[in-house]
């Protein structure tokens, strides 16, 4: 099998409400990348990424020209073997590790097609039969955040991720934590996100002020030192999220005590293969995982829950719903959430079925 062309799509995804965070980041209608594979056996393989602006060092419209240098290595590719064909385009083109994810995952969805067996069968097998979901609270007034808090738990939802810091008022930061820990009761997780836009101080200031509730802090500060100042402070436990993004940040934020729990995002390690050994570091580390990714629709999903299917459950803290935080959707047969939970699909490959009419125009085609 052979890749003979590579299609690149920008598709923009609305959020169903605009996502406010700290340091003035904002996620409200955000441009996702989305390439197709094919091969010269008929079979295509599906990818995504789908940056945040301003957030991370990724940007949609990086993938076009990233993937239109690695196409020498890509085109005539035999796509059974994932890591080959990334460690090739790794030594033609370093790092751009954001459009090597989506790569990746059309790599690993060509591979399960060849193969006929869903995508966890071939990460590790299946584990779970569903995962636990997360519901993300965009950061408003702490009222309407302890309202949401309650629609999701009445869905099913028992984990909540609290955005703080987008007003730069910590005691505002204190009343959404006390809400919501008070709106849904004892018992579900809570933790308060600042995306890594707070002070130290701030943080600890925040973190001191609710250290009589059970309340997780996520990825406070923009340096682990920094964030270890915040859990000594605060004693609270700690999930990383931007600063984990390969095995050294890892095994540093474990050494600094950081690692409670922590994010894996798919796009910030590169795809499903380094996420892959990334879950594998951190069953040996000890860590509860977010298996996640920045944002995107369902090709994103479909791949992220194939993952945390395959992943020991007692290490799931949960994964989550990208797809359904947005419109349109691009797989009408794509992984849902089902009172508070999400199986991945059962198809082979990434189980589902990409509506080319919902992408528009290809922005890029390449081909031998």
């Amino acid at each position: 099998m052979k890749i003979r062309k590579i299609t690149l799509w920008y598709v923009p995804l609305k959020s169903h409400q605009a996502y406010y965070m700290a340091d003035g980041k904002t996620c409200d209608t955000v441009e996702t990348a989305v390439i197709a594979l094919e091969t010269d056996t008929g079979l295509t393989g599906w990818g995504e990424v789908c940056p945040i602006p301003h957030y991370l060092p990724a940007y949609a419209r990086g993938v076009g020209p990233a993937l239109t240098e690695m196409a020498p290595v890509i085109i005539g590719a035999d796509p059974l073997g994932p890591e080959a064909v990334i460690s090739a385009c790794n030594d033609w083109l370093p790092d751009h590790r954001y459009a090597k994810s989506a790569l990746d995952i059309a790599l690993w969805d060509l591979l399960g097609q060849a193969a006929q067996v869903p995508l966890f069968a071939l990460l590790g097998g299946r584990r779970s039969a569903d995962m636990p979901l997360y519901h993300s609270i965009t950061c408003v007034a702490p009222d309407e955040m302890a309202r949401i808090a309650v629609d999701a738990q009445n869905a099913g939802i028992t984990q909540f991720q609290v955005k703080l810091g987008a007003d730069a008022d910590w005691q505002a930061d204190v009343a959404r934590l006390r809400l919501v820990r008070q709106a849904v009761g004892q018992g579900p997780l809570v933790y308060g996100d600042w995306n890594c836009g707070a002070t130290s101080l701030d943080a600890t200031r925040v973190g001191r002020a609710v250290q009589d509730l059970d309340i997780m802090l996520e990825q406070p500060c923009a340096t682990l030192d920094d964030c270890a100042r915040v859990k000594s402070a605060t004693h609270l436990p700690m999930k990383m999220d931007e600063l984990a993004q390969d095995t050294a940040s890892l095994l540093q934020a474990h050494q600094l005590g950081l690692m409670d729990a922590v994010a894996l995002k798919l796009s910030k390690f590169g795809g499903l293969s380094a996420t892959r050994a990334a879950r594998d570091l951190c069953l040996h580390l000890g860590a509860k995982m977010c298996i996640e990714d920045t944002w995107g629709s369902d090709i994103t999903t479909a791949a992220l829950a194939h993952l945390g299917a395959a992943t020991d459950p007692r290490r799931v803290m949960n994964v989550c719903d990208l797809s359904g935080y947005v419109a349109p959707r691009l797989a009408a047969d794509g992984p849902t959430r089902v009172a508070g939970r999400m199986a991945p699909p059962d198809g082979v490959g990434l189980g589902i079925t990409v509506d080319r009419d919902r992408l528009g125009r290809p922005a890029l085609e390449i081909e031998e």
